[in-house]
């Protein structure tokens, strides 16, 4: 029998603890290793993400409308402060409500963050007491203007895009956050370790627009004083380019505080009269018309399939010419019959109305075309005078632009071109043509129509001193918000304006919703337009071309004006 002594036993207990030791040491450090590795790392690295710098958005000129710079925020680890005194008088300094001073002079407390943003400039102090620990973060310094504000859009505190170009652009403009490892250290707090795990942020792409501060600021204060003087509840302006496209200017003001920022590409409204030149040039196209050609007006007024079309200028005749410089309803509705539904829808759809322009805005508005199909027995007449059919301003304002042009209607730019971060140009704007929708010969002869309603129409609102403008205004009733028929004594008042006249450089429409001193868009919008106009030839950097302007046909006397409809 083997007998065992307790020192024996003992001694074993030994060696089969020492053999769990190293099984268990062995287990850890071989089989489990990547796991407490993992955890250990965990415990003594944090990885932080590096905000990118969002890209600035600037005019056509370069001038900056929109940046982003560089602030921190600021964390306080109570019990890693040497001087709570010191540290509270910075902080007040700094402005940092006394409910938090109190918090980050507590030393019960782990972890403060303080609220606000701060340039480190100014808290320079501060960064250099112990316990303080900053963090780097992006602020989007924003526009000049109101009106801007309204169409660029905004950022929100944590950097997401909010309507508006910087919504529409963020994939582009926001660039990609970087990252750094921090490893925590048992007194200072934390280390950057720049060597491990680190990647740079890359900054977005900056974006430059084909809007001009200059003629922007000049629509915006236009706008504002002719709601204010017409007691209109809001209004649009647009400006471009009809050769390329550009939009140059666009203004938009609603007293609603839910109007979106570019009213001008969310809201269709009924164009009225401004529509009529687009029937006049299907039928020119189409040799259904001469200029001399006359038809009964009735001394303006006229039954025609159960309803009473009026005119305010009153005449017994009229030739096509002066239907479309008096803007009469009785002459554009006869003529328009001599076009099939399909032949005057298709010179309408043609012409931009009842689908998007493609702009880079968010919720952007078709308007709204019906098809032949859908139409009533009345709907040919009523489409004539511009009712049934609802267009944004800039669709319309776009239209405009191929009579100024030749005939082209182009698809709009409103971002000329993108950069990189270091200036470099990663991506221009190229003209693109939608679609011809008249002849060069057609849209001559158009100018030349819409300059006489200026100078001797009913748009001699927007008659220059020295330079001839081509244009048509409009007057139309404004559906009722529930869209059940048409809201009592309230219109709208447009004018779309081509400058100059014989060699175009701008167009320019103006709208103005439910103004109440008057409410015809001769009276109205012509005059907003002129101003506009004025102010842009004054100026220097309102996108013109000063040698052809010099070299344009000065305007002449005119013959009186006619009544607005």
């Amino acid at each position: 029998m083997i007998r065992v002594s307790r020192v024996g036993v003992v001694h074993g207990a030994f060696v089969l603890f020492a053999t769990a030791l190293l099984l268990r040491a062995g287990w850890v450090q071989v089989v489990q290793a990547d796991r407490w590795r993992a955890r250990a790392t965990t415990q003594q690295k944090v990885a932080t993400e590096i905000p990118a710098a969002r890209g600035a958005i600037l005019d056509a000129a370069g001038t900056v409308l929109v940046e982003s710079r560089q602030l921190v925020r600021l964390d306080i680890a109570p019990n890693e402060v040497k001087e709570m005194k010191p540290l509270a008088e910075a902080l007040r300094r700094i402005k940092v409500p006394p409910e938090f001073v109190r918090r980050a002079t507590d030393r019960t407390r782990k972890w403060v963050e303080l609220p606000g943003r701060f340039l480190s400039s100014d808290v320079e102090d501060v960064l250099a007491m112990r316990g303080v620990h900053p963090r780097p973060v992006l602020e989007r310094v924003p526009p000049a203007t109101d009106g801007l504000r309204r169409l660029l859009g905004t950022v929100d505190r944590d950097g997401r895009a909010v309507g508006g170009i910087e919504s529409a652009l963020d994939g582009l403009l926001r660039g990609t956050p970087g990252k750094t490892v921090l490893v925590r250290t048992g007194r200072v707090g934390r280390l950057m370790s720049p060597e491990e795990g680190y990647e740079p942020p890359v900054p977005g792409k900056s974006a430059v627009l084909t809007l001009h501060q200059g003629l922007q600021d000049i629509a915006e204060r236009a706008l504002a004083d002719a709601i204010a003087q017409m007691k209109a509840r809001g209004g649009d302006i647009v400006v471009l380019d009809p050769h390329s496209g550009e939009v140059r200017a666009l203004a938009s003001r609603r007293a609603r505080a839910d109007a979106s920022g570019a009213t001008a590409l969310t809201e269709p409204y009924e164009p009225g009269s401004t529509i009529k030149p687009f029937i006049a040039a299907a039928l020119i196209e189409k040799g259904r018309v001469s200029l001399d050609e006359s038809v009964n007006t009735y001394n303006g007024t006229w039954k025609h399939n159960g309803r009473t079309i009026t005119d305010v200028h009153r005449a017994p005749s009229q030739t096509f010419a002066e239907v479309i410089r008096n803007s009469s309803n009785i002459g554009i509705v006869q003529f328009a019959e001599r076009l099939t539904p399909g032949e005057q829808y298709e010179a309408l759809r043609d012409a931009g109305f009842g689908m998007a322009t493609g702009a880079p805005y968010p919720s952007e508005s078709s308007g709204l075309l019906r098809a032949v199909k859908d139409w009533s027995g009345v709907s040919q007449a009523s489409l004539a005078m511009g009712y049934e059919v609802a267009v944004t301003p800039l669709q319309l304002a776009l239209a405009y632009a191929a009579i100024a042009n030749g005939g082209e209607l182009l698809e709009p730019v409103l971002v000329k071109e993108l950069r990189d971060a270091d200036g470099r140009t990663v991506r221009a704007a190229r003209k693109r043509v939608v679609r011809r929708i008249m002849s060069e010969q057609t849209a001559k002869t158009m100018r030349g129509l819409l300059r006489d309603v200026v100078s001797s129409g009913t748009s001699t609102g927007a008659e220059l001193s020295s330079y001839q403008v081509a244009g048509k205004s409009g007057t139309a009733r404004r559906v009722r918000t529930d869209g059940k028929g048409y809201e009592q004594g309230s219109y709208t008042a447009s004018f779309v304006g081509i400058f100059p006249a014989d060699d175009p450089q701008l167009v320019i429409l103006v709208k103005l919703d439910s103004p109440r001193k008057s409410i015809y868009g001769g009276k109205v919008a012509a005059p907003v337009s002129k101003t506009v106009l004025e102010a842009a030839i004054a100026a220097r950097d309102a996108a013109l071309d000063r040698n052809g302007l010099a070299s344009a046909p000065q305007r002449v006397a005119a013959a009186p004006p006619a009544d607005e409809p």
